[in-house]
């Protein structure tokens, strides 16, 4: 294996320190998947340069000139503090010609607007939930062609930003109401989509041109009272513990027959390929009880800390963690970006 120059992009403040001796969980947790990547990346012999981004693309670009790396890890997920403008990163990182790990500008910017990915999701055929979208600075008009319950989020953030058990509304003046709550509190348009019932899957995919899935996982609602639903809120992402508390945990699909398999499997690819997705995504389904699969969302660059879903799915195939960020890095050195061309 050849030792690389690897320029880590994190966000600033998340530059991860030598060890996490002296620090509390809380601490960790901030910057844990930087750790994982970064620490990882140097126990394998490469050399690594983590450099914090915020508001200012100087840095990089000092990087780039002075260091020469042979590529950047892009473990950036905003600029300035806006998450929609991670492929702006991405962007210019191809205006200076330097390779990166992870999915190109145009999947990025497609998949982050989910409005605009279950557009083009539809004209695909792929099933989606039907939804209608409220821009903000509008007049929020309640959808006649949409039956309750509705699920109510942003539509330009992810790790389930503004999400919570309010987010399923049942009547217009609910509806209405969260509508304003993400207007407000989020400070971005809302989208209000079918609520699907079902198993939460998550699927990870990896690739350019040739695609691999991992195995699905799934995430467990065991002591969820039946009256809640059953959504990856923000609480249920990331409060431990209301996690332990409700029994919330994730692993591998069960009861998934081979055709089922296939059946995801095609279509985490079909998604992909649809919104132009390179490097390494997470598709995000519900199964409903009949086995329809609807997708949700598709995450470009998702979580990829060691002993998260990503890859822990990449590992039940054999797949180590080393040999999980071997391949992003490859995958990032050979993908035709069109200054390649």
């Amino acid at each position: 294996m050849k030792k690389l120059r690897i320029l880590a992009l994190v966000r600033e403040g998340l530059v991860p320190p030598e060890n996490m001796e002296g620090y509390s969980e809380k601490e960790i947790a901030e910057w844990k998947a930087e750790f994982d990547v970064v620490s990882t990346l140097r126990q394998m012999g490469h050399e690594v340069n983590a450099i914090g981004v915020y508001d200012d693309l100087a840095p990089i670009r000092k990087a780039i000139r002075e260091w020469q790396p042979d590529i950047a890890f892009m473990l950036l997920e905003e600029f300035h503090g806006v998450a929609s403008y991670d492929h702006a990163i991405v962007s210019y990182l191809e205006l200076m010609r330097q390779p990166y790990t992870g999915c190109n500008p145009r999947g990025l910017l497609l998949s982050k607007d989910k409005a605009l990915s279950k557009k083009i999701l539809s004209y695909h055929r792929i099933l989606t939930p039907k939804f209608v979208m409220f821009p903000r600075g509008r007049r929020a008009k309640v959808p006649k062609r949409l039956a309750f319950p509705l699920l109510v989020k942003a539509n330009l953030e992810d790790a389930s930003a503004g999400i919570s058990q309010a987010s399923i509304v049942t009547t217009e003046e609910a509806l209405l109401e969260r509508v304003k709550f993400i207007h407000d509190k989020v400070d971005c348009g809302a989208i209000a989509e079918q609520y699907i019932e079902g198993r939460e899957l998550y699927v990870g995919v990896i690739g350019n041109a040739r695609l691999q899935t991992f195995p699905a996982w799934e995430m467990l609602f065991k002591n969820m009272p039946d009256d809640v639903a059953k959504i990856a809120t923000a609480k249920v992402k990331f409060d431990e513990e209301y996690q332990k508390r409700h029994g919330i945990e994730t692993g591998l699909a069960q009861g998934l027959d081979e055709e089922q398999q296939m059946q995801v499997t095609r279509l985490c690819k079909r998604v992909y390929r649809a919104l132009n997705m390179s490097g390494y995504a997470r598709m995000d389904l519900r199964m409903r009880a009949d086995g329809s699969v609807f997708v949700l969302e598709a995450n470009g660059n998702p979580n990829i800390a060691y002993g998260e879903d990503f890859a822990e799915s990449a590992e039940s195939t054999g797949t180590s963690y080393e040999a999980l960020l071997q391949r992003i890095i490859n995958l990032g050195l050979n993908y035709e970006a069109p200054w390649r061309r």
